[in-house]
């Protein structure tokens, strides 16, 4: 069974930062097969960040110089390392395996 577990968003100044992960069981797991997404209120799910097999690295216009996609390929978890981190950055963040397995998400909220 394959079970997607996203965690660390919370409540934070804008300013702050945050970090999130993603623990996958049940897949084998290769950051270069993941991603995260974020879908605000209102709106499409979006990609964030990923990191392709070729080993480059694809991020979001808007969060360029401020989010960072890593991974633990020997803990089966990702992250998502956002700093500094606006207002409009809140969200549901996701990290879902291919071919469409998606977990719960975690929430990140940013106060101004």
């Amino acid at each position: 069974q394959v079970q997607l577990v996203e965690s660390g968003g919370g409540l934070v100044q804008a300013g702050g930062s945050l970090r999130l992960s993603c623990t996958a069981s049940g897949i084998i797991f290769s950051i270069n097969t993941m991603a995260w997404y974020l879908q605000a209120p209102g709106k499409e799910r979006e990609l964030v960040d990923v990191s392709s097999m070729d080993g480059s690295t694809y991020v979001a216009e808007s969060l360029k110089g401020r989010f960072t996609i890593s991974g633990d390929n020997a803990k089966n978890t990702l992250y998502l390392h956002m700093n500094p981190l606006k207002p409009e950055d809140a969200a549901m963040y996701y990290c879902p395996a291919p071919p469409d397995y998606w977990g719960q998400g975690t929430q990140v909220t940013v106060s101004s």
